[in-house]
């Protein structure tokens, strides 16, 4: 053990958005229980990359006795993290419910008359799957494809959803509070490696929603592309709230 600079996380202000583990380049930060937690002393360097990135202060430096930091471990930690990476989107069972195809959208109803109709509005889902945990990197849906980055509850909240955001797009999913993973690795292979058009992002007027928000802005500079974006932020009332 060794006295060194380290980070440190205040549970009580951390809001979960996640927006750290993304930012911490040696995989030393993680969730749990809808907290950013430090998962190993030896992974983290103390530089403090994640601090600016977090928007409500919650971490600080401290000394303290810890392990030195492990470059070698970091390194492993993150060929095996690579590795897994590759290995997404195919469940080892073969489940079906992860298996990749287009999706043709229904024509939209007939306008609806003076009289009583029972026509419903057509679901605007283009592909499967949908979340972004399980979606190919290289899915054919993915060439020329204008993208809505979508946190899971926005299509809840807004009641005309498929119409106005995904119609025309191919959507993928996901919640940075819930899901145990970095979003911003994931999305940047997508941009970088197919032919994307536009993005748009809906998220919740929710804090840790600003964890999709950031994966998604960290992976469209990391993918070194000028791609035309967008977010739209909605309240649990259904209203919009601001459109970037």
């Amino acid at each position: 053990m060794v006295v060194r600079q380290m980070i440190k996380i205040d549970s009580e202000k951390c809001n979960g958005c996640g927006a750290c583990v993304t930012a911490c380049h040696e995989g030393a930060i993680g969730m749990k229980n809808g907290k950013a937690v430090l998962l190993r002393d030896d992974y983290c360097d103390g530089l403090g990359d994640c601090l600016p990135s977090c928007p409500v202060d919650a971490i600080s430096f401290e000394e303290r006795e810890a392990l030195p930091y492990d470059e070698a471990a970091v390194l492993a930690n993150m060929a095996q993290k690579e590795a897994a990476k590759k290995e997404e989107g195919t469940l080892p069972c073969g489940c079906p419910g992860s298996e990749s195809r287009f999706i043709m959208p229904k024509e939209d109803p007939a306008p609806e008359t003076s009289e009583a109709t029972d026509a419903k509005q057509p679901s605007m889902l283009r592909q499967w799957p949908v979340q972004i945990k399980l979606v190919p990197e290289n899915a054919p849906y993915f060439d020329k494809a204008k993208l809505l980055i979508a946190a899971d509850c926005t299509a809840y909240a807004y009641g005309n959803f498929h119409q106005d955001f995904m119609k025309d797009h191919v959507t993928i999913i996901g919640c940075p509070k819930l899901d145990m993973v970095q979003y911003a690795d994931k999305l940047t292979s997508i941009i970088k490696n197919n032919d994307i058009q536009s993005i748009r992002v809906t998220r919740m007027q929710v804090p840790c929603c600003g964890g999709l928000q950031n994966a998604v802005t960290t992976a469209i500079q990391n993918s070194g592309k000028m791609i035309p974006w967008s977010i739209i932020t909605i309240a649990a009332d259904g209203s919009i709230v601001e459109s970037l």
